[in-house]
């Protein structure tokens, strides 16, 4: 006896647990493959199934009427089609009932909360299926229209139509049965466990699907049964006149055809106009427009299709019968099956229409709260112009949906995932943080928070405590600084995608004797249109620094110090600062060697002993000359004294040393 293979599971994976629930069974089991999961074949099989079932309606299109021999013949090249189709998905049912031998399930008496007893054993999983859907899966694979027409048929004697009509419509009719059997479940299955109809739109286009399909097998069935009906009148009126009734079938060979008496035994007249011999009721259209004798097999598939959409649109309410019984059944029917798709597709285009329109009605509730709360406190108008594009912008980005409490609701491991997704590339673009370990990004990416930015808004102003750093995902700001106020001071910088601002919150976050007060912003950052980006608070960050040592390298902070603005300003403002200060030392060195040398020409000219006169004069026109030398130097030397000095403030950098050397 094989050994029964047994395996504790606790569902380890997604497809499991709380998402499991949803593939039990009909029978309150959940099957699990021993190959793949039986998630995967139910949302495989109800698309083969409605395949299937939308296909076998194209056997009905084989019989066709010949209006000029007045007799019944068969269309081969819809035979051929028709039977290639059942064929080719035939196959793919075989291969689910394989499938069936080797998907393993966990036995309901070892089911309890978040564990269960895989079986994996072949003869056990082969005694279940076989005990349960087997048969029926059986009897909706069997090629019956295929043996029918390709086998049986020609091989019968007597008329080779009638006898393919007659047994299509059983057999087809018969296959109908097990196919909607295994359908039902499956649609109660892919229902409840939202395999396919995820979202309402999916929902609503499923039921759509089905109402077209509906519309299509009652077109094939009134084709059908209109043949069925002008076939009954020529039997009932050849047998009435005592005729062969072989002639009434294009396929049986005769002597001499002569049928012009149907034309006056079963004519196609309408019924309020006078009362015919035969009623046929609502086939009464098929027959007039021909569509029964087209060979054309596009054209009298979508009229046909087209009768049926309108009549379960209708609910049957225009069918016009005659007193024959099965032709009330099958109005009846189409007017049950029509209110029923009916119910099930307006019903789910409603839950799509209020899903869609759910959170535009909350927009609109919250603007007309906004609304009236500025018109109570007499908000000026350019400031409830900002609070309305600030609102409509967010709107835009979001669609009303909170994304902060929707990722704080999933498992850890899931906001992990879904941070690093969203924040992990955009720390990255910043080159202070490419040198971290994944486990402080992790962290860091855990703490971001989104924000959303309108056009001309200020994100912090100079000299405002510094509550946030943000890195920018889309949008450009403007950097301003002007050291203070300063007269004479300005400094811009243009921000994008991919930089920061507020870095004066991550000095202050890695100095370990900071004190509890937040920094002072050296920048005013302004927004030059829509921004978006990720918010890192004073906290997160001064927890994250706390926690990650490796934040404080030397190399870590030769990096900051470079790409930072405060440190670059600085930098560009020293540079500039020593600049000066050789450009002025250089200026008074020339002024000096000039002095020299007009004191060694004076030198020159005394020794040459001229005239009393000349050497008074000469002396005087040196001074002069020494005098205004002077007093432009003097002048030139204090304008820069007038001016502030331009050299900023070193940024502060915080001292590692005692906690190093502890």
């Amino acid at each position: 006896m094989t050994y029964l293979q047994e395996k504790i599971v606790r569902f380890p994976d997604r497809s499991s647990d709380k998402t499991s629930m949803g593939l039990y069974s009909a029978d309150n089991t959940l099957n699990v493959g021993i190959n793949g999961t039986r998630a995967d074949l139910v949302s495989e099989k109800p698309h083969k199934e409605l395949e299937t079932v939308s296909l076998d309606p194209l056997f009905f299109y084989v019989p066709v009427m010949d209006d000029d021999q007045k007799c019944l013949g068969l269309d081969k090249k819809m035979e051929i089609t028709a039977s290639v189709l059942r064929s080719f998905t035939d196959i793919f049912y075989i291969l689910h009932i394989v499938l069936q031998f080797r998907t393993g399930f966990i036995a309901p008496s070892s089911r309890v909360f978040g564990r269960g007893v895989l079986v994996e054993d072949a003869w056990a999983i082969a005694k279940r299926y076989l005990s349960s859907y087997f048969l029926i899966d059986i009897l909706a694979v069997l090629p019956l229209p295929q043996v029918v027409i390709l086998i049986i048929v020609p091989n019968m004697r007597g008329s080779r139509s009638l006898n393919t009509k007659d047994l299509l419509k059983f057999i087809v009719f018969f296959q109908y049965v097990p196919r909607f059997i295994r359908i039902y479940p499956l649609y109660k299955e892919v229902t409840r466990t939202s395999v396919l109809t995820e979202t309402a739109w999916a929902g609503a286009a499923f039921n759509l699907f089905l109402y077209m399909l509906a519309s299509h097998v009652f077109g094939a069935f009134w084709y059908l049964f209109s043949i069925e009906r002008e076939t009954t009148c020529w039997q009932q009126a050849c047998h009435n006149i005592s005729c062969d009734s072989n002639t009434l079938y294009c396929d049986v060979a005769v002597n001499l055809r002569n049928n012009s008496f149907l034309n006056i035994s079963c004519p196609l007249v309408d019924g309020d106009e006078v009362k015919p011999p035969f009623d046929f009721g609502i086939f009464l259209d098929a027959l007039n427009s021909r569509v029964v004798e087209s060979m054309n097999f596009p054209q009298k598939f979508f009229y046909c299709f087209w009768w049926g959409l309108r009549n379960l649109s209708s609910l049957g309410q225009n069918l016009q019968t005659s007193t024959y019984v099965w032709e009330i059944l099958f109005a009846v029917f189409i007017s049950i099956s029509g209110l029923v798709l009916f119910s099930f597709l307006i019903g789910n285009m409603q839950t799509y229409l209020q899903s869609t329109t759910t959170r535009l009605e909350e927009m609109r509730v919250r603007r007309r709260d906004a609304e009236q709360w500025m018109s109570h406190r007499l908000l000026p108008e350019s400031l409830r112009e900002r609070i309305r594009r600030y609102e409509q912008y967010k709107w835009q980005e979001t669609r009303g949906v909170d994304e902060e409490n929707l990722v704080r609701n999933l498992p850890k491991d899931l906001r992990r995932d879904i941070k690093r997704h969203l924040c992990l590339s955009l720390l990255m673009r910043v080159p202070i943080f490419e040198k971290m370990d994944e486990q402080l990004l992790d962290a860091m990416c855990d703490r971001l928070k989104p924000v959303l930015y309108t056009e001309e808004s200020y994100i912090v102003r100079e000299g405002d405590p510094v509550d946030e750093m943000i890195f920018i995902m889309r949008g450009k700001l403007l950097s301003v600084t002007t050291n203070g106020g300063r007269t004479g001071f300005f400094n811009s910088e243009h921000l994008k995608a991919g930089d920061f601002c507020g870095e004066e919150l991550l000095t202050w976050a890695l100095d370990p004797h900071s004190s509890s007060n937040l920094p002072i912003s050296t920048r005013t950052v302004r927004t030059l249109s829509e921004v978006e980006a990720f918010a890192l608070k004073a906290d997160d960050l001064k927890f994250v620094a706390s926690q990650f040592r490796r934040l404080h390298s030397k190399q870590l902070r030769h990096t900051f110090r470079f790409y930072s603005q405060q440190w670059r300003t600085w930098a560009a403002c020293f540079i500039q600062a020593a600049w000066r200060r050789y450009r002025r030392k250089k200026h008074e060195q020339a002024l000096l060697e000039e002095e020299n040398r007009l004191k060694d020409a004076l030198a020159k000219t005394g020794g040459s002993s001229p005239s009393l006169g000349a050497t008074i004069y000469a002396s005087r026109f040196a001074a002069n000359i020494l005098r205004t030398i002077r007093r432009t130097s003097s002048r030139k030397a204090r304008i820069p004294e007038r001016i502030p000095p331009m050299l900023l403030q070193k940024p502060a950098e915080p001292d590692f040393t005692s906690e190093e050397n502890s």
